[in-house]
């Protein structure tokens, strides 16, 4: 048994954070299943939102996140990460993080902040059009310097060991996990009393994401296992400019390029957004990416473009190199041709229902980043408010796991018996229903739903789950197996959450119910396994 005083699961912008701080207090074991690097943090391009300007306002800033969430954020969460990131955004700055800025006529310099769907003012901060990379590189740089933390590379979470499932009469806590050894293929018990999920999101889960192939709902679909309270997972957000290539996966084009002035065009080169809300190209993501599903629907088309032609092409190539560079690869000169692009699943606005500090219905065990849902976003995220999110939540879920804990328990946990398993010979199995799964959630509960499609993925999701139950406990686990377990758990939580919300609202737009119902739903959704 490997015993430390956290366990960390995830090694994004909030998993980093929380590690180094709780370094300082006690020894960590930082868990991934890949390396470092793989992570939804490192794929981020537009950057981080924070109240630095004079020109902006914290009560700005949560309006803007108010009336993105369509009525269902939780104005004190959304407050306390609004008022709370100033703070943490220094704290990155000193760690090493450089953001761009820009000279100003008496040749002083200042941050440049961009500006994003969503906002009422300018206060992204970026670095170029990779922000989350140089994140991530600021963070991976430090971990090293810290003795305290043990770093487990492709290693992966497998479930949690509760007080629950061992039977004890106590409330159910988190007192450990298994972990894969993805080398060896063992498996290993990790004990400690305070075990935090950052794992980031579920974006794999269908068909089309810009997500990275990490990104399997594994950290919600294991606190689901363990007993925790789930909520708001019908809000699942897509992003609505991916770029549109039979080469290119899952590349995203960040929503700073139209905060930058660029224009969607249909195949005809006519600006439609201005027929689908006030702020054009600059409304909430849900309500860009449902203009563009209808646009495409209405002409027949397979995408539409984004048009940044008429800006310079120096300025293009210095504020978006990666995107002009990755685009031109493909033949696209950006500077000269517009960008085709379709919307592609891009966040988890629901997931494991925290409080203001991280702390889930399971005793013991924290989630913070995307995993969580806290209420800041309620049905719709507003843009770069999530990595502001991953930084104030780590250092609360710090604050409140470094205060005098009661005196620790042992426990007996037992060792992980595989059974009478065999070699998994079959893999062609597995690879068809993660795509029989992407593919539903896709065409049944993507961005436009009606009750009939919900219901015939909730049935097709029923029999999906018991072939996988029955392949997981017949076979040697493998990270495949895994992530193909915990993918069919987040699909048929986001559908049996959709299903009870009759309404549209944010995110979830359903034929059937087109207007939101304010007397009954303006609540989270909430779902416990039983």
């Amino acid at each position: 048994m490997k015993e430390f005083d956290y366990i960390v699961i995830g090694s994004g912008i909030a998993g980093i954070s929380f590690a180094l701080k709780a370094a300082q207090k006690g020894t960590v074991a930082l868990i991934t299943k890949r390396e470092l690097f793989d992570s939804n943090t490192a794929w981020a391009q537009g950057g981080v939102a924070c109240v630095i300007s004079n020109e902006d306002s914290f009560d700005l800033h949560i309006q803007d996140t108010l009336v993105a969430g369509a009525g269902l954020c939780d104005e004190d969460a959304v407050r306390v990460v609004v008022t709370e990131g100033p703070a943490r955004i220094k704290e990155l700055i000193d760690l090493g993080m450089h953001f761009d800025e820009r000279e100003l006529e008496n040749g002083e310099r200042e941050l440049d902040l961009g500006r994003e769907g969503g906002h009422s003012k300018r206060r992204v901060l970026h670095f170029q059009d990779s922000t989350g990379w140089q994140i991530e590189n600021t963070l991976v740089a430090r971990i090293h310097d810290h003795p305290n933390i043990t770093v487990f590379e492709h290693h992966m979470a497998v479930d949690f060991i509760t007080t629950g499932k061992l039977g004890y009469a106590m409330q159910n806590a988190c007192v450990g996990v298994y972990v894969l050894d993805e080398k060896t293929g063992q498996v290993h018990t990790f004990r400690s009393d305070v075990t935090v999920l950052a794992t980031g999101g579920c974006g794999k889960v269908y068909l089309y994401t810009t997500n990275p192939d990490v990104a399997t709902g594994d950290g919600v679909a294991m606190a689901w296992r363990a007993g925790a309270m789930i909520a708001n997972m019908e809000f699942v957000q897509f992003h609505p400019t991916c770029l549109y290539h039979p080469e290119a996966k899952s590349f995203l084009i960040s929503e700073a390029v139209r905060g930058e002035g660029a224009i969607l065009r249909d195949e005809k080169g006519r600006r439609f957004m201005e027929r689908h809300h006030a702020r054009k190209e600059l409304a909430p993501r849900d309500i860009v990416a449902r203009a563009i599903d209808a646009e495409m629907k209405r002409t027949g088309s397979k995408c539409v473009y984004l048009d940044i032609t008429h800006k310079p092409a120096d300025f293009i190539q210095h504020r978006f190199p990666k995107i002009y560079e990755t685009c031109l690869k493909f033949g696209i000169d950006i500077t000269k041709q517009p960008i085709p692009v379709v919307p592609a699943a891009h966040y988890q606005c629901g997931g494991v229902k925290t409080d203001l500090y991280g702390e889930t219905s399971v005793r013991g065990l924290y989630a913070i980043g995307e995993v969580a849902c806290t209420g800041l976003h309620g049905a719709n995220r507003l843009a770069s408010n999530s990595l502001l999110e991953g930084l104030v939540l780590a250092h609360r879920a710090y604050e409140k796991t470094k205060r005098p804990r009661p005196k620790r328990v042992d426990f007996n946990l037992p060792e992980w018996r595989p059974g009478q398993v065999q070699d998994v010979d079959e893999m062609v199995v597995v690879y068809h229903n993660w795509d029989e799964i992407r593919r539903l959630m896709w065409d049944y509960v993507g961005i436009v739903r009606t009750t009939k499609r919900l219901q015939r993925a909730a049935a097709r999701l029923r029999n999906l789950h018991a072939e996988i139950q029955e392949f997981y406990w017949n076979f040697t686990i493998t990270e495949e197996v895994l992530e193909l377990r915990n993918l069919v758990d987040v699909a048929s939580l986001i559908v049996d959450c959709a299903m009870k919300r009759r309404e549209s609202r944010g995110l979830h737009y359903t034929l059937d119910y087109l207007d939101p119902d304010e007397k009954r739903f303006q609540k989270e959704t909430t779902i416990r396994r039983i």
